[in-house]
């Protein structure tokens, strides 16, 4: 995963334009807030990026941890959210100090793809530690083997013309298959996982996991799967 933190901690161009960053920010949080049961909840999102929506999510819920493991993004989501009393941002490191069942809601949407499968039983094994008994756990875009690039591509333009921005779009695909992105996506590769291999990679670390019926964010062909203790 370190070279994929590196990517994301660098000046990158994978969003078509400011637009698209800012919807993309906008729709994640309107999911997870979806998902937030009461305004007493304790929400972690793990492994954030940006998180530039993150304050409407706070509107939600009564604390909000944002977890980040690119030095970069958390210093700047710390400058971002200094005023905001309801948002605290950790390492992921600092998540293993955190209080055990401390955490009503954790989501970690389109993580997985980055991480071995040896990091990802880790990163479960600390969600779980973390997750109140009644907490669920939301893992979200995971993308499927039997599912390529052209759904991607195509669940890109899709968003991007209900949006107003498909000129960008398509200028940043070009932009993107010449890229870092791309070289690093080549070489390294992403996880991919079938629903009953992920329901049985969270059967694993202790939880009873089901596929969502929609997935978090613009993409309908990745998935979203909520599991609990």
């Amino acid at each position: 995963m370190d070279e994929w933190i590196d990517y994301y901690d660098s000046t990158h161009t994978i969003y078509a334009s400011r637009l698209h960053r800012d919807l993309h920010f906008d729709v994640i949080a309107r999911d997870i807030i979806g998902y937030i049961d009461s305004p007493d909840a304790v929400v972690l999102d793990y492994a954030c990026g940006e998180a530039l929506s993150a304050a409407k999510v706070t509107d939600a819920c009564a604390r909000l941890y944002l977890a980040e493991p690119a030095p970069g993004v958390r210093g700047r989501l710390a400058a971002r959210f200094a005023s905001n009393s309801k948002i605290g941002v950790r390492s992921l490191d600092e998540l293993k100090q955190m209080d055990a069942a401390s955490i009503d809601l954790v989501v970690m949407n389109s993580v997985a793809q980055y991480m071995t499968p040896q990091e990802l039983d880790s990163a479960f094994e600390v969600i779980h530690r973390l997750l109140k008994p009644a907490g669920r756990f939301v893992l979200g875009d995971i993308l499927r083997p039997e599912v390529g690039m052209i759904r991607d591509v195509t669940a890109l333009l899709r968003f991007a013309a209900t949006h107003g921005f498909l000129r960008h779009a398509a200028i940043g695909l070009v932009s993107t298959a010449l890229s870092d992105y791309r070289e690093l996506r080549t070489r390294i590769g992403l996880q991919r996982y079938r629903e009953d291999e992920m329901i049985a990679k969270l059967g694993a670390a202790g939880f009873r996991a089901a596929r969502a019926p929609r997935n978090i964010g613009h993409n309908p062909w990745r998935m979203t799967f909520v599991a609990q203790h």
